[in-house]
C-alpha cells in the first residue's frame, strides 16, 4: 500500500513538471517601441524556434530570443475591462527537432500613460444657504483614470474655495461644507477640482464646480432710512394725488423677498378715508378731494410684512396747509391702452405715446417733469401747459415688467411743488423668446438588454418669457423610432423596448420643447443613444461537425481546415479564442489565423481517422462558450511497397515434375500493400527469366498464379529462375517489389537448395509492359517480320535435308534424346535441397 501511494506522489510530480515545462511567462511593459528585448525560451528547450501565432512578439528561429514587433502593445486596449490580477496574452511556439508545442504567456505591465479624466468638465450642485457646516454633497461625475494600479489611483483636492473641502467616499466623489454660506452676500461659488494620479510621475485633470446658493426665507423686511417720515400737501388737492411711497426691503431672493404694504388698524378713521396705500408698491395717494381752510395733520402707521416675518412698522406724518388760492394740478388723458388707471403696453412695441398731460393753475412758471430715471420721456407741446408722455425705448418684459412714472410740478426757479402724479404702465408679455436647451446634444450611454419603459434621461429646457408664454411642453420629432417615448411635461425620456446593440448601435433622438405662446415658439435638441454591448451572445461555429480530409503525407503544422466561428458582441465580448479538448489527436488551434493544425506526421495505416471537439470561448465576463465536433480522414498516399509473402525468400526453390500438363498451375506469388484504395492494387509481371530461351512459364497478372505453357520436353529439363516484378496501383508512379521464382524441371521430387539467385537481377525496375512469358532481351528488340522470315527460311532448310536422310536422321535423333534424358545435370551444376509445395 505504501509502495502506491509514493508511486502516485513521484507520477503527480513528473507530470506536474512536465506542465510547468509547457508554460513560459515573460513580463513587458506597454507602449513598447519595436524590437525591444522581452526573453528568451534557449534556457528552457532547444532550438530551432518558430512562433505558431501571436501579433504582439516575434521569435528568433536560431537563439529563441523574443522581441517586440510593430504593433504597439496598449494594456488598456488589450485589456479593456478593468482587472484586479494580471494582464496577459497567449501564443504558442514550436520548438526542437521534435516540433514540440509551447504556451508562452506574455504579461503587460501597466505603466502611467493616462491621465485622470472627468466625464464632464462642468459639475453644477444647488445648496440651501442653511446647510449645516461639515455637510457633504455627492458630486455626479468623479475622475476616472484607465490605468491600472496606483497608476490609476486618483486623490483629489480643490482650488479656489474657502468653503469647501473634497474627500472620496467609497467610489463617489465628495465636497464637504466647511463654512456658512450666505445667499444674500454670494450666491454663487465657482472651484476647481483637481485629480491626480498616483504615478511616479503623476498625471492629473481637472473640472469646475459650480455652487449655486439657493435662498430660504432668513430675512425679514426693513424699512429704508430715506423712507420719508413727513409731507406736507395744499389744502385744495385733488383725489387722486401722489402723496408719499414708504420703502422696506428684503434681503431674501424671490418670493421669499415679496413684501405687502397695509396700514394699522390704529390709524384714525378719518385718516382711514382720506389716504389709500398700495400693498405691493408702498404708494400713498388721496382717496378723496381734500378741503381744508385750516392746518390738519394726519399721522400714518405702515406695516410692511414678509413670508414667515413679523411685520415692521413706519409712521408717516402727512401735513395739510390750508388754502391760499388755486394750486397747479395736473390732468391726464389716456393714450394707450389703459385700465383702471394703469396704462397697458405690450413689450418690445417700437417708441409711442402714452398720455396727455395738462398743468392748470400754474401762475408762478412752473413745469412738469419726470423724477426718476425710467424709459419715459415727457414733452412739452405747443400749447402751453401739455405735454406728451411717451416710452423712449422698446420695453422687455424679462428686464422689468412694471413701472412707476412719478411726474412732479417744479417752479421757474426749479423748486417741486407737492402736487405730484403717478402713472402706473404694465409691461404685457409677448411670446418673444422661443425655449432654449440647457444642452443643445446629449450624448448618453445605455447597456444592451435594458429593463422595457426604464427612464435613460431627462432633458431640461427654460424659456424667460411669462408664466402662460413660458409654460413649457415637450415632445419627439416624427423620424425619431417608435420605441423612444418623452414626457410631454417633465422631459424624461424613456424607452419601451430592451435595446439590442447587435441590431442596432446608435440612435438619434430629436426632441422638440414648445412653449405656450401664441403663435407658440419651438427648439429642439439632440439625443445620441449610444447602445453598450454585454456579454449576452455564445460563440457560433459555422457547423457543429467540421470535416476534414488531409493526405497522410501532410508536412508538419500544415493547415487541416479553416474552422469558421463568430461572436457578434464587441470589443472583449466578441474576441474569441478555441482550443481543442478532449482528444488525443496531433492538433492544436492558430488562432491568429483561424486555422486547425497538425502538429506530426500522420500515417493512415495506423490510424485512418480522427474525432476531437473545439471549444470557442469568449472574452465576457462571464465568459460564454459553444463547442463543434470535428472530424478528421487520413487519405492514403502510396508509400508502401508491395510486400511478397509467397515466395518467403529469393532463394526458394520448387521442383516441377516433366509430366505436369500444359495450362496447369505449378506455384503462385501472394503479396501484400499496406496502402489502400488503388495503391494497393497489386499487379504481377514475369519481365526476365534463365535461362532466357524456350521458357515455358507464364505468370497471371492479377492472381500471381504461374502456370506452365506448353508441355515439358528435355530441352526444358534443369533450373529456371523466373524475375518477376510485383507493382502497386499507385498514381503516377508506381511501387515496385522484385522477387525470384526458382522452379527445377526433374523427375526427381527431392528438396532443391539455392545458394544464390543470378547476379543479373536490374538496378533499375522497369515499368512492366511486356508479355506476363518467358522471353530475352534480344527477343524484345527484333522485328516480328525478320523473325518470320528466318523460321520459314529454316523450314525449308529442314525439309531439304528430311528428304536426303528421312530414316537415318530420325533414328539417331532418337537416340541422342534419351541419352540427354539419363545424363541431365542442373544448370551450374545446382541442386535444388528446398521443396516448394505449390499454394
Amino acid at each position: 500500500m505504501n509502495t502506491a501511494v509514493l508511486l502516485q506522489k513521484v507520477l503527480f510530480v513528473v507530470i506536474l513538471k512536465q506542465t510547468m515545462c509547457r508554460t513560459l511567462t515573460f513580463h513587458v511593459e506597454e507602449e513598447q517601441q519595436e524590437g525591444v528585448y522581452v526573453g528568451t525560451i534557449s534556457r528552457d528547450y532547444l532550438g530551432p524556434y518558430r512562433l505558431l501565432d501571436g501579433d504582439f512578439l516575434s521569435l528568433h528561429e536560431n537563439t529563441g530570443d523574443l522581441y517586440t514587433t510593430k504593433q504597439i502593445i496598449d494594456r488598456e486596449s488589450v485589456c479593456p475591462i478593468p482587472q484586479h490580477g494580471d494582464c496577459t496574452r497567449t501564443c504558442h511556439a514550436v520548438v526542437g527537432l521534435q516540433e514540440e508545442v509551447i504556451k508562452i504567456i506574455l504579461n503587460v505591465e501597466d505603466i502611467n500613460d493616462n491621465a485622470p479624466y472627468f466625464p464632464e468638465h462642468v459639475m453644477r450642485l444647488t445648496v440651501t444657504e442653511d446647510v449645516s457646516v461639515g455637510t457633504s454633497f455627492v458630486l455626479d461625475g468623479e475622475a476616472r483614470d484607465a490605468d491600472f494600479g496606483s497608476n490609476g489611483e486618483i486623490s483629489y483636492h480643490l482650488q479656489d474655495s474657502k468653503f469647501f473641502s473634497v474627500r472620496e467616499e467609497g467610489p463617489s466623489l465628495v465636497l464637504v461644507l466647511q463654512k456658512e454660506l450666505d445667499h444674500e452676500i454670494q450666491d454663487n461659488h465657482q472651484m476647481t477640482v483637481i485629480a491626480a494620479d498616483h504615478g511616479l510621475i503623476p498625471l492629473s485633470s481637472s473640472a469646475t464646480v459650480i455652487i449655486t446658493v439657493s435662498d430660504v426665507n432668513d430675512n425679514c423686511p426693513e424699512f429704508d432710512p430715506d423712507s420719508p417720515h413727513s409731507v406736507s400737501i395744499n389744502g385744495n388737492t385733488p383725489k387722486g394725488s401722489f402723496i408719499a411711497q414708504v420703502k422696506a426691503t428684503d434681503r431674501d431672493a424671490g418670493d421669499n423677498a415679496a413684501i405687502a404694504y397695509s396700514f394699522s388698524r390704529k390709524n384714525s378713521e378719518k385718516a382711514m378715508a382720506l389716504f389709500h396705500l398700495d400693498t405691493r408698491s408702498g404708494l400713498i395717494t388721496l382717496a378723496d378731494d381734500v378741503q381744508a381752510d385750516s392746518p390738519q395733520e394726519f399721522v400714518l402707521k405702515v406695516f410692511a410684512s414678509g413670508p414667515l416675518c413679523s411685520p415692521v412698522a413706519s409712521e408717516v406724518t402727512i401735513s395739510v396747509q390750508p388754502m391760499t388760492g388755486a394750486q397747479p394740478v395736473i390732468e391726464i388723458r389716456f393714450i394707450a391702452e389703459h385700465e383702471n388707471q394703469t396704462i397697458l403696453l405690450q413689450e418690445n412695441a417700437p417708441p409711442s405715446p402714452l398720455a396727455l398731460l395738462e398743468l392748470r393753475d400754474c401762475t408762478s412758471g412752473c413745469a412738469l417733469s419726470i423724477e426718476e430715471d425710467v424709459p419715459f420721456s415727457l414733452k412739452p407741446q405747443t400749447q402751453n401747459g401739455h405735454y406728451r408722455l411717451s416710452t423712449s425705448k422698446p420695453l422687455d418684459f424679462e428686464i422689468h415688467s412694471e413701472y412707476h412714472i412719478t411726474i412732479v410740478i417744479a417752479n421757474s426757479q426749479g423748486k417741486l411743488l407737492t402736487h405730484k402724479k403717478v402713472i402706473k404702465v404694465l409691461v404685457v408679455d409677448v411670446n418673444d423668446n422661443a425655449p432654449q436647451f440647457s444642452q443643445a446634444h446629449y450624448q448618453i450611454h445605455v447597456e444592451e438588454n435594458n429593463k422595457p419603459g426604464a427612464s435613460i434621461l431627462q432633458v431640461r429646457a427654460f424659456d424667460p418669457d411669462s408664466q402662460h408664454n413660458g409654460m413649457l411642453f415637450y415632445r419627439l420629432s416624427e423620424s425619431t423610432s417608435p420605441i423612444f417615448h418623452v414626457d410631454r411635461v417633465t422631459g424624461e425620456l424613456t424607452v419601451s423596448v430592451s435595446l439590442d446593440r447587435e441590431q442596432r448601435e446608435v440612435y438619434s433622438v430629436t426632441v422638440l420643447a414648445r412653449d405656450n405662446g401664441t403663435p407658440p415658439l419651438e427648439t429642439s435638441a439632440s439625443v445620441s443613444v449610444h447602445v453598450l454591448d454585454q456579454n449576452d451572445n455564445v460563440p457560433a461555429f459555422l457547423t457543429p461537425h467540421f470535416i476534414f480530409f488531409v493526405l497522410e503525407s501532410i508536412p508538419r503544422l500544415s493547415p487541416v481546415g479553416k474552422i469558421g466561428v463568430t461572436d457578434i458582441d464587441q470589443g472583449a465580448n466578441g474576441h474569441i479564442e478555441v482550443r481543442v479538448f478532449n482528444s488525443t489527436g496531433p492538433f492544436v488551434m492558430d488562432n491568429v489565423q483561424g486555422m486547425l493544425r497538425c502538429t506530426t506526421q500522420l500515417d493512415r495505416e495506423e490510424r485512418d481517422h480522427y474525432e476531437l471537439f473545439l471549444e470557442a470561448l469568449d472574452g465576457g465576463s462571464p465568459a460564454l462558450s459553444a463547442t463543434a465536433r470535428v472530424t478528421i480522414y487520413v487519405e492514403d498516399v502510396n508509400d508502401n511497397w508491395p510486400q511478397v509473402i509467397v515466395p518467403p525468400s529469393n532463394l526458394t526453390c520448387l521442383t516441377v515434375r516433366p509430366s505436369t500438363p500444359a495450362g496447369s498451375a505449378v506455384t503462385r506469388i501472394h503479396a501484400v500493400d499496406k496502402d489502400s484504395g488503388i495503391n494497393s492494387d497489386i499487379t504481377y509481371h514475369l519481365v526476365g527469366s534463365e535461362p532466357a530461351q524456350n521458357c515455358p512459364f507464364q505468370i497471371d497478372p492479377h492472381s500471381g498464379n504461374i502456370s506452365l505453357t506448353q508441355h515439358l520436353m528435355g530441352q526444358d529439363y534443369g533450373m529456371h529462375h523466373l524475375f518477376i516484378v510485383v507493382s502497386d496501383g499507385g498514381k503516377p508512379t508506381p511501387l515496385q517489389t522484385p522477387v525470384w521464382v526458382n522452379l527445377l524441371v526433374n523427375e526427381t521430387l527431392a528438396q532443391c537448395h539455392l545458394n544464390s539467385v543470378p547476379k543479373s537481377l536490374p538496378r533499375t525496375l522497369p515499368r512492366p509492359t511486356v508479355p506476363n512469358q518467358c522471353e530475352t532481351s534480344e527477343q524484345n528488340g527484333q522485328n516480328p517480320k525478320l523473325i518470320l522470315l528466318i523460321g520459314l527460311g529454316m523450314v525449308v532448310l529442314s525439309l531439304c535435308l528430311l528428304s536426303i536422310a528421312v530414316g537415318l536422321f530420325v533414328k539417331q535423333r532418337n537416340m541422342r534424346h534419351h541419352v540427354k534424358a539419363r545424363e541431365m545435370i542442373p544448370l551450374r551444376d545446382k541442386h535444388c535441397s528446398d521443396h516448394w509445395e505449390k499454394d
